[in-house]
Parts: C-alpha cells; structure tokens; sequence
C-alpha cells in the first residue's frame, strides 16, 4: 500500500491526508488539550482510531448504496441508540420469547421502575420493583433493541473483515501486533 494510504475500503483509497484533515478538526475544537501530544504512541493510538472512523463509515457507504439504501426514513441514532446502555453495548439479539422477557425482570427488577416523588419535587429510585406485566412490553423492546445493536455490530465487524485493507501503521488501536498497543493481560 502506498505511503500516502491510510487504508482502502471496498478498492477505494483513504488517503493519509484525510486521516490528517480529521485529527485536525478534531485538534481545533474546544478540549483539544485533553487530546494527546501529536507523534507521541497516544498520539499515534488516536490516529488509528480516527482511521477506524473513517472506514467504518465508508463501509456503511459502500454498503449502501450497493442497496439502494439513502438516509430518507431511516431512524434517528437516539431512535438506535436511546440511553447510554444502549450507547455502550451495540449488542445483543435473539428472538425475544417470554422466558427471556421473565428473567431479565427478575435480574433487573428495577430497570424499568418508575422514580417515586420525594420532598420538593425531587424525583428518587424506587425501592420496589413493578409487577412483570406492567413492565413486559418496555423489557421485550429494550431486548429487541440490544438484540439488533449486537446483530448490526457482529455485520459491520464481519463486512470491516472483507471490505477493509489497513496500511502499517494505521491498524486497528487494539490490535497487539501494532508496536503502540498498549493492552495488557
């Protein structure tokens, strides 16, 4: 791969130069001083993970418009991702059945409970969880939707797999065959 590539996506070249406009604009933003020092392996770490950026939405570009598929009527990301679970895991989807929707309530007894009123209009957790039918179509739509992130993720990561060729030094930041990786067991 030629020195000026960062990486290619489906044949198409990502230029180092992108990789540079999109530290760049991530430099001259507020709290760019919490960034790492340019050159430094941090540095070169935040490098890698701009260039996962950039692949990851090309991937999902290339895999559009192989669909046919445009941003009209699609869902909002809060539609996709509404709370910050679902913000942290992307995961996880099977049929929900009923068994599934009974054991998560009895896990997670409170997940679904509604704050109790306090003194002046404050709003506290509640101490006691709600009945399961009062509860079993939120917990069926909160399984669905983890289940859909982790079906979507386990995709992208199989299409990154056969889409995406990286140039050296722009591997994946966790990757342990790249010199900066810092990622111990």
């Amino acid at each position: 791969m030629s020195p000026q590539l960062a990486a290619t996506v489906a044949g198409t070249p990502v230029s180092v130069a992108e990789v540079d406009a999109a530290e760049g604009r991530l430099r001259n933003r507020p709290g760019a001083a919490a960034l790492p020092a340019t050159g430094t392996s941090e540095g070169r770490q935040l490098r890698r993970w701009l260039t996962q950026l950039i692949v990851t939405q090309r991937v999902i570009d290339v895999e559009a418009a192989a669909r046919g598929l445009t941003a009209r009527g699609a869902p909002t990301e809060d539609d996709l991702l509404p709370d910050a679970t679902a913000r942290l895991e992307m995961g996880s989807i099977a049929a929900v059945i009923d068994d599934d929707v009974a054991d998560y309530h009895v896990r997670n007894p409170l997940r679904f409970a509604a704050a109790r009123r306090g003194r002046q209009g404050w709003h506290t957790p509640s101490l006691t969880g709600p009945p399961l039918d009062e509860v079993r179509s939120a917990i069926a739509d909160h399984l669905r939707g983890a289940a859909r992130r982790r079906a979507f993720r386990v995709w992208l990561d199989a299409r990154r797999a056969t889409l995406v060729q990286l140039a050296a030094g722009y591997e994946h930041p966790g990757d342990p065959r790249q010199p900066d990786n810092t990622h111990r067991h």
